[in-house]
């Protein structure tokens, strides 16, 4: 079912869903998709509560859940007030594309389109940007997703393997080559405690007692997962082998602070003509009932059989 219900004092946002999980979209400003959950269940985006039902602000505002950004990050593209209401059409029983006014100062045009499968929680996501200026402009499309507070992220690292040794052991130059990207922001600190970083996979806790960290990955296993409270999110994401991405070739980003988690994913950057699009596709699903995962054992044994289901 698709329909416009209210939520949190907004009167216009649309409910996609099945006879299992919905996906909520602001249509008062935005577009954010400010809830996903299991009907009636918790929901695993963070909503800001004194934002909740507010519109028209001459500044951007967080809000919380998924939002449509710009990469490179700067200081007046990035943060354009998206604080507008928003158009949608339906693309069949479970899916919809969101329209909000065009960015004319900066010649560009946002699309968010979601689809959600038919009775499971899998659901595609796809941020098309088009220029509709005079001039080619340099960007990316870039979906940060705002969690809520108090869970705990994995992220998977590539597989481990022996230096070779002897050149003869090596069956090619690759075998001494590095296999795995890391880029650190100027506010992280490896001291910091809410950072595992173990052999098969990087975890990092959210901590209400915590200000800003932040790294970014050239990820190419594909996806990410966030624990909060007995429910998995999971973010399948792409990588495309020799495109050029932002921030020194990171294609997942991950932030958090005192109030939230976010999970970033960031498109190719291109030099985008006039007339022409640049999309960013990724895909979720939710797991339920998943008891808490401590260790990397516990990933093992408790998250990589739902992905492989």
């Amino acid at each position: 079912m698709i329909e416009v219900v209210e939520y949190r004092g907004w009167k216009n946002n649309l409910s996609i869903r099945n006879a299992n999980f919905e996906i909520i979209v602001t249509l008062d400003v935005g577009p954010r998709v400010i809830a996903y959950r299991a009907l009636n269940g918790f929901n695993v985006m963070k909503n800001y509560d004194e934002q909740m039902g507010k519109t028209g602000e001459e500044e951007w505002q967080i809000r919380g859940g998924l939002r449509f950004w710009l990469s490179p990050e700067d200081t007046t593209r990035t943060y354009y007030a998206d604080n507008a209401p928003v158009r949608y059409e339906k693309l069949g029983d479970y899916g919809a594309r969101f329209i909000p006014p065009p960015e004319k100062e900066y010649g560009i045009q946002k699309v968010l389109e979601i689809q959600l499968h038919e009775s499971k929680s899998f659901a595609n996501i796809s941020l098309k940007v088009t220029n509709i200026g005079s001039k080619s402009t340099l960007l990316a499309p870039w979906a940060p997703t705002v969690m809520a507070p108090g869970g705990v992220e994995v992220i998977p690292l590539p597989a481990k393997y022996p230096h070779p040794g002897h050149p003869k052991n090596a069956k090619s130059a690759a075998d001494f080559a590095p296999n795995q990207d890391l880029i650190l922001w100027p506010y992280f600190d490896f001291r910091d405690s809410r950072w595992y970083f173990g052999s098969k996979y990087i975890m990092l806790h959210q901590n209400p007692q915590k200000g800003p960290t932040k790294i970014g990955l050239a990820h190419r296993l594909g996806w990410v997962a966030y624990w909060n409270q007995g429910t998995v999110f999971v973010k399948h994401i792409p990588y495309t082998e020799g495109a050029v991405y932002p921030d020194s070739g990171t294609n997942y980003q991950t932030f958090s602070n005192e109030d939230m988690l976010e999970m970033e994913t960031v498109g190719v950057l291109t030099s985008l003509a006039p007339n022409t699009t640049a999309e960013l596709q990724e895909s979720w699903e939710l797991f339920l009932q998943v008891p808490e995962f401590r260790t990397e054992s516990e990933i093992d044994r408790l998250l990589l059989p739902l992905l492989n289901s």
